[in-house]
């Protein structure tokens, strides 16, 4: 056995604590056996008293045990315990179903499906407006869409560039803003970036901008894409250098010569 030296502040629980006696009524009924008569404890040490401590294992608490000062079980450690299993648990069932939405978005359909991926050259438009800008690219000079020459026309639309061509009045009038004269000339204003735009390409950072992104005016108006800018294009030296015959086939009720005749006299484009 040991012999401790009571301390102010003692308690017999305390003391069992310390030294991994079961309890404090253990440590007592083992003192009161062991000691003499004049030495017996009563509720509670003595400070400056000598306390037998036992050690032998029936008297100590097993080493999977927890005490506690009042009973010798920690019900609150047991609590703890089974609080951070059930949390544990909980957190590996958030996981699941965190990993069970993203393949379902990654196997989901997309309002980006289908669609096209907006150049330069494209246009877009203004439910209060008239006229019909091209973009200004201004994000990067890097990349180009379905261009392996790298023209400016090509350079991908990213969420940044809202600037648009012509800078001035790019939409024309504003239906917002009726006069006796007619409507005042747009104030185009754009606010924040391109929304709806395609997360999962990027250039320099920059998410993409495609057919379904849409940008709003502080005026009021939203801002769609009327052209992506990718059409082919077929202007005079393809007309002039076509087959007649071939082009007859594919539309005997066309005079493809005099629409030759007609593309020579003229510089516009024709889309597909």
């Amino acid at each position: 056995m040991k012999k401790y030296t009571v301390q102010k502040g003692d308690s017999l629980n305390s003391i069992a604590q310390q030294f991994g006696v079961k309890d404090g009524q253990t440590l007592r009924s083992y003192h009161n056996i062991y000691c003499p008569l004049e030495d017996l404890l009563g509720h509670e040490p003595v400070p400056g008293k000598e306390l037998l401590i036992p050690e032998d294992l029936k008297y100590l608490k097993e080493e999977e045990e927890v005490t506690d000062p009042m009973n010798g079980y920690d019900d609150e450690a047991e609590t703890t315990e089974e609080s951070s299993e059930e949390q544990q648990e909980e957190s590996q069932e958030e996981k699941k179903e965190d990993k069970k939405k993203e393949q379902q978005s990654e196997s989901g359909s997309s309002e980006h499906d289908g669609k096209y991926f907006v150049v330069q050259k494209g246009m877009c438009q203004c439910n209060q407006g008239f006229k019909l800008p091209k973009f200004k690219v201004t994000s990067h000079q890097k990349h180009y869409w379905n261009d392996a020459d790298g023209k400016a026309d090509y350079l991908a639309v990213t969420e940044d560039d809202t600037q648009l061509d012509p800078t001035a009045q790019p939409f024309g009038q504003c239906k917002l803003k009726p006069s006796s004269g007619g409507y005042l000339p747009c104030a185009y204003a754009p606010v924040g970036k391109w929304t709806k735009t395609y997360e999962k390409v990027k250039i320099m950072d920059k998410s993409c901008v495609t057919e379904v992104s849409e940008l709003m005016c502080s005026t009021g108006g939203k801002i769609t894409i009327f052209k992506h800018g990718q059409q082919s294009e077929a202007g005079k030296s393809q007309a002039s250098d076509a087959n007649t015959k071939e082009q007859q086939v594919y539309n005997p009720v066309m005079d493809f010569d005099e629409f030759k005749e007609e593309t020579n006299d003229t510089d516009q484009l024709y889309y597909s």
